[in-house]
């Protein structure tokens, strides 16, 4: 144990790029912008009062000067009525898959807003629901055989969701007709992609199927809804995937003062899976806010040293409505309940320093086989979190309080040398004279060479 245990904190390196190399058999590499990439959550329903498209275009230029690269729009389709929770459902319920939300205005309405976003410079992905349907969705009358069925012939239920009822991906014929329903999207409304929800609860065979089918229109970026490490096969199709293992553990670290090494060890594991596809690192979404609470309700002190960790490990950072306030109120799911802007953005400006730095630093690239990415040995291995990341002459160092208390503490590592600049505060910093920290709760620094 004792030896596991120095192997994991000293300077060992993390290979991103040379071991265990993932060979994807669908397409390519992503494309260069994948690399640089991040992604902003967009909640319709909850955005503004409105809660429409046209409302939320207003918003872009704002996210456009935050830096947000990527918009993810949650679902656009109408919801199902039959057995609908709450009085306004679930946007995952679907009643039409080619159909728009008519609480969000018309299709003319989204395409205008996808082609506002194109012009300033945003990617767009909507997402897409392929296990289940809501009770009254059009197929259940025109394809009732596109649905699996209990032993009394009614449609079976989701598992824990009595509001949805699963498809049947053993019918070719449902096959096609879903992939049709993604074609339509990127064919009419010129999306640039898809975060596939509850991806691994579909078979991996259809996904295989689906993404060169619908790639015929245009290449197309695919986030899925499945962690890699334990639905490997997944990774041979999307882009990228979540890091939910991480989520849930750095949360337990916290909550439950659980050793640090434990994360550094699952880092590990992550990086192992090279990078053939991405991960998406996050501290809140959707789902998160709404049932297991607000970032500051799970992670309270180091909120921001784990969202300097999301913007600069290896993959891609995604960020959910409202982070920018912050948020600091869970949204409810199923009814209205807007998010409470102010007129100040209060992180926007951390936000954007990190999500620049993303898009331009070299070392940042995720999912790029130049780059190396070595866990740091610190003289408080139990409390900082430290990491260099390398591509060629490119370097970022990154240093974080993920302790409840102040630190004083050294890097005691060669593979930090040099003149820095913290993104941050603008100061310089030459490691040749020292690596001393003085870190306060909360406290983190992001140095570029």
């Amino acid at each position: 144990m004792k030896k596991l245990i120095l192997l994991a904190v000293i300077g060992l390196g993390i290979v991103s790029c040379t071991t265990r190399k993932n060979t994807r058999k669908m397409t390519e590499l992503p494309k260069d912008w994948k690399h640089n990439t991040n992604i902003y959550e967009v909640n319709i329903r909850q955005y503004t009062q409105e809660g429409t498209f046209k409302a939320f275009a207003k918003e872009m230029p704002r996210l456009k000067s935050m830096g947000i690269k990527t918009l993810w729009f949650m679902p656009i389709t109408p919801i199902a009525q039959q057995n609908k929770k709450g009085s306004m459902g679930s946007p995952y319920a679907a009643s039409d898959y080619t159909s728009i939300n008519p609480e969000f205005g018309t299709l003319q309405d989204f395409k205008d807003m996808v082609n506002e976003a194109h012009r300033l410079g945003f990617k767009v992905i909507i997402d897409w629901v392929a296990n289940h349907t809501g009770w009254d969705h059009v197929w259940t009358k025109t394809h009732p055989e596109f649905y699996q069925k209990d032993p009394d012939g009614k449609f079976h239920i989701a598992s824990g969701m009595d509001d949805i009822i699963e498809l049947d991906y053993k019918n070719p014929e449902m096959r096609q007709a879903m992939i049709d329903a993604m074609k339509f999207w990127v064919q009419e409304t010129n999306i640039d992609g898809f975060r596939c929800d509850l991806a691994s609860w579909v078979e991996v065979d259809f996904w295989v199927q689906a993404r060169p089918e619908v790639e015929k229109v245009k290449p197309l970026f695919w986030l899925g809804e499945f962690d890699e490490l334990e639905s490997p096969e997944y990774g041979k199709v999307f882009d990228a995937s979540y890091s939910w293992k991480w989520m849930h553990k750095s949360a337990d670290y916290y909550k439950k003062n659980e050793p640090l090494q434990e994360l550094k060890d699952l880092l590990r594991q992550y990086s192992n899976i090279g990078d053939a596809s991405m991960r998406a690192w996050f501290t809140t979404n959707h789902d998160e806010n709404s049932w297991n609470g607000t970032e500051y309700e799970k992670y309270g002190v180091i909120t921001k040293p784990m969202a300097v960790f999301s913007a600069t490990w290896n993959g891609v950072p995604l960020l959910y409505s409202g982070q920018e306030l912050p948020n600091m109120k869970r949204l409810e799911f199923f009814e209205k309940d807007v998010i409470k802007w102010t007129n100040t953005y209060q992180v926007a400006d951390f936000y954007k320093t990190l999500l620049d730095l993303k898009a331009s630093n070299p070392a940042l690239r995720g999912g790029d086989a130049n780059v190396t990415t070595y866990l740091l040995n610190t003289t408080a291995n139990d409390k900082i979190l430290a990491y260099v990341r390398k591509n060629g002459n490119d370097e970022v160092l990154v240093v974080l309080n993920m302790s409840k208390e102040p630190v004083n503490f050294s890097i005691e590592d060669d593979h930090v040398s040099g003149t820095f600049r913290n993104v941050f505060d603008k100061t310089k910093r030459d490691f040749s004279h020292g690596k001393d920290f003085s870190f306060k709760v909360s406290d983190y620094a992001v140095f570029e060479k």
